[in-house]
């Protein structure tokens, strides 16, 4: 269980004052990235990249006693119909070989420099299927299964994975499609030893945690069985878009969904962020707003309802 470094506004003391927080109801911490695109167009080298930037953050959270899972998104996380922004600045584009090559190069230096537990690379592919050009998609299973060989030639004990939106593999995103299931994403990451889950169950029509299946990630793995971990999600505790969506509903759902990964045995559970945060500060777009409010703390680091359910997971004796 655990959360990324992820502050509610863009300060190195409010980073610090954030993961000492959640460091003590967590046994793992993500680093959660985008390839910094521009960096390495202009030549930078990867190791060199990685070695100013997560390398640090990852000798902090074993400090700690934290484990340390990666995941590297090769498109945009917050438009999964296009290629990442800096990509999309410089004009370029992962369809293009030497742009896959540079993200090879970036994910196995990630591996081979932090030694993560778990590495993923690639994010939300069934999303990025049903929304992005055809040649995006075959990109990202090309550009992720050389990575998967890249890594394997190197490190036989890292477990490699990819994920996919738990909305969209159950016909909710877009809405009343009916369950589709995950076969697809299966087959073209075959390489994959885990099956990441993105889950934000109140984008994909549910207005009560209770009403969410019990089988809701557990479905997905039923007829091909793999070990499965929420890598993002949450629940909206900002009531501006709807009434629906408040600190009480989002306690009901931490509760609700201990018992989803219950039922499907899950090995981990991660938020991006353990507070909200300040959509200006951080310099996202307000189209970001759905997301903001996912904390179990908010931007002043001041308990929210949903905390005591977290804590009191994170209390059972781990098996």
């Amino acid at each position: 269980m655990g959360f990324t470094g992820f502050p509610p506004g863009p300060s190195l003391a409010l980073i610090i004052q954030t993961i000492d927080m959640w460091s003590h109801r967590a046994d793992a911490a993500l680093i959660l990235s985008e390839p910094p695109w521009d960096s390495l167009l202009a030549g930078r080298p990867a190791k060199a990249l990685i070695e100013n930037n997560q390398l640090g953050l990852a000798q902090y959270y074993r400090a700690k006693g934290l484990r340390v899972i990666v995941s590297v998104d090769p498109t945009n996380g917050l438009d999964r119909a296009s290629d990442s922004a800096l990509l999309q600045a410089a004009g370029r584009s992962l369809t293009e070989p030497a742009i896959q090559a540079l993200y090879r190069d970036y994910v196995a230096a990630m591996d081979t420099l932090i030694d993560p537990d778990y590495i993923g690379i690639a994010s939300e592919t069934n999303l990025i299927r049903a929304s992005a050009p055809p040649a995006l998609y075959a990109a990202v299973v090309q550009a992720a299964n050389g990575a998967a060989g890249d890594i394997r030639a190197h490190d036989a004990a890292v477990k490699i994975f990819t994920t996919v939106q738990v909305e969209v593999a159950w016909g909710a995103l877009p809405p009343g499609g009916g369950y589709v299931g995950v076969a697809q994403d299966r087959a073209d990451f075959a390489f994959d030893q885990a099956l990441g889950l993105s889950s934000y169950p109140y984008l994909g029509g549910f207005t009560e945690p209770d009403s969410i299946p019990l089988d809701y990630y557990s479905r997905l793995t039923a007829s091909d069985p793999i070990p499965v971990m929420v890598i993002e999600g949450g629940w909206s505790s900002d009531s501006t878009y709807t009434p629906k969506w408040n600190v009480e509903s989002q306690r009901k759902y931490i509760v609700r969904h201990t018992a989803l990964l219950d039922a499907a045995r899950a090995v981990g559970w991660f938020q991006i962020t353990f507070t909200d945060f300040d959509l200006a500060a951080i310099g996202l777009p307000p189209s970001a707003g759905i997301f903001a409010s996912l904390g179990l703390v908010d931007t002043q680091l001041r308990p929210k309802p949903a905390l005591a359910p977290w804590d009191a997971t994170f209390a059972r004796p781990r098996r």
